[in-house]
């Protein structure tokens, strides 16, 4: 398999300087996850890191639009987000239905001191990088 090339944004790294230490961890952590689960996908050669709405957000060219963010106003939970048009927490929800918190169509939220079940979420996160290839399939193929 070829090396992942990541598209790379300096806007993202000011984003996450800006968050608190704490909080910094938690996000790199999610980072690193989506940029495993890309590596180990043959069809996703590139991926884009940008900013979507001013949060680091994660695209490939067949994929659907990844996006985290911790938020001031509720300082003790981060998440990951996805298009709440698409089938994907939808589908997240039925194959994986108390791995984790949902908020409505569009996101995982997780607690500050909660572990993140990796295995799961990265399942979700391949989903999500090759959602047009995959968005006809059963559970998107699950």
């Amino acid at each position: 398999m070829e090396q992942l090339i990541l598209l790379k944004n300096p806007k993202v790294a000011l984003v996450f300087e800006g968050y608190p230490d704490h909080i910094k961890s938690k996000l790199n952590a999610l980072r690193e996850l989506i940029l495993e689960a890309a590596n180990e996908l043959e069809n996703v050669q590139e991926l884009e890191e940008t900013l979507k709405w001013g949060e680091p957000s994660y695209i490939a060219k067949k994929g659907s639009t990844i996006r985290m963010d911790w938020k001031r106003k509720t300082p003790e939970q981060y998440a990951i987000y996805f298009k709440c048009t698409s089938q994907l927490v939808p589908t997240f929800k039925k194959v994986f239905p108390n791995q984790f918190n949902y908020e409505g169509n569009r996101a995982l939220v997780f607690k500050l001191e909660e572990e993140i079940p990796a295995q799961a979420l990265k399942t979700c996160i391949k989903a999500a990088l090759q959602y047009h290839q995959v968005k006809h399939l059963p559970d998107l193929g699950i």
